[in-house]
């Protein structure tokens, strides 16, 4: 989303709902955070600088993602066009925010892609916001939670601490090393030893989630 407005309200309300948000302000970008990661879903302008939506759409046809389109052009051919091309729904601007995170959510249900992952002792239910170990589920912050479905979503990938700030902590709580630091350390003991060793540090840079023994459903 390119207009700073409506992608400021997305941002907020998404992470008020719950979801982990990561926010592309032109097709380029978008489409390569999209390749580059392992996101559950996208929303989707079309009219984006850089490159269309349309195009994004098409180059993400393949990708076991949902995708949902957010635009002011609601034209039927339009509409048509964007479901031929894999999107998983279709919400025409002006919107009500609430109706998007149903249906974003709704979308997201009706998916198998990422439903579940387990690393070893570890089950991360990704829509669920569950998190268990050997079978007994953990009480979580909901910070706990963020930050470990954010690393779950780049497995494999080291993220920074500044990047963990921004996108998997509460806008009220200060985006420094040090709560980064305090919150995984947290989660850790919560994990336990085995599950706790799979969030590794990357030294002189944050954290990444171990991908070793992944099985997803």
């Amino acid at each position: 989303e390119d207009d700073r407005t409506v992608a400021a309200t997305l941002v907020r309300r998404l992470r008020a709902a719950g979801f982990v948000v990561e926010l592309a302000t032109d097709g380029e970008l978008g489409l390569a955070a999209a390749l580059a990661h392992r996101f559950d879903a996208i929303i989707l302008d079309l009219e984006l600088p850089q490159r269309s939506g349309h195009s994004v759409l098409a180059e993400l046809a393949e990708r076991d993602l949902v995708v949902v389109v957010l635009t002011a052009h609601g034209e039927l051919p339009t509409r048509l066009d964007c479901f031929r091309r894999g999107a998983a729904d279709f919400v025409p601007k002006p919107f009500f925010m609430e109706e998007l995170v149903e249906r974003l959510r709704a979308r997201l249900r009706s998916s198998p892609a990422r439903a579940v992952l387990r690393l070893g002792s570890l089950t991360i239910e990704i829509e669920r916001r569950e998190v268990s170990v050997d079978g007994v589920r953990l009480a979580l912050t909901r910070s706990e939670t963020d930050i470990l479905l954010f690393l779950a979503r780049r497995r494999g990938r080291p993220v920074s601490r500044e990047t963990l700030a921004g996108h998997a902590l509460l806008s009220a709580q200060a985006p420094s090393d040090r709560t980064i630091d305090s919150h995984v350390a947290k989660l850790r003991r919560k994990l336990g030893p085995r599950a706790g060793a799979l969030v590794e540090t990357v030294w002189g840079v944050g954290y990444r989630l171990a991908s070793a023994e992944e099985d997803e459903e």
